[in-house]
């Protein structure tokens, strides 16, 4: 069960990957917390993968988008493998066109992976 409170869950997986997985519309009110927690996730934890899960999102604003672009340099800057997870297909257009790379999205099930 997740805080209702919290705009973002972070847990780690049984293979260890680290999951971040923000909820909702994605704006400025959230936007330190997040950078917060992905940096401290990179730098600090260095799990071998850093899962962003984007099920839950709703909307993301530009400060997010630059956040998530940047997460991926950062990340391979400190070789901590970075995949984005279950993007809407407008969000996944929003993050291709903030220069986030095609090979860190990852959809759901294949059939997700075609409409991209």
């Amino acid at each position: 069960m997740r805080d209702t409170d919290t705009p973002l869950d972070v847990r780690t997986d049984v293979d260890g990957s680290l999951v971040v997985q923000p909820h909702g519309a994605m704006d400025d009110d959230c936007a330190v917390l997040f950078r917060q927690a992905l940096v401290h996730a990179v730098r600090k934890v260095r799990p071998l993968r850093l899962i962003l899960d984007l099920s839950a999102v709703t909307a993301i604003d530009p400060i997010n988008l630059g956040t998530v672009a940047a997460l991926c340099d950062l990340a391979d800057d400190q070789h901590v493998i970075v995949f984005i997870d279950n993007a809407s297909v407008a969000i996944t257009d929003e993050l291709r066109a903030a220069g986030v790379p095609l090979e860190r999205l990852r959809a759901r099930t294949p059939a997700g992976l075609a409409t991209r």
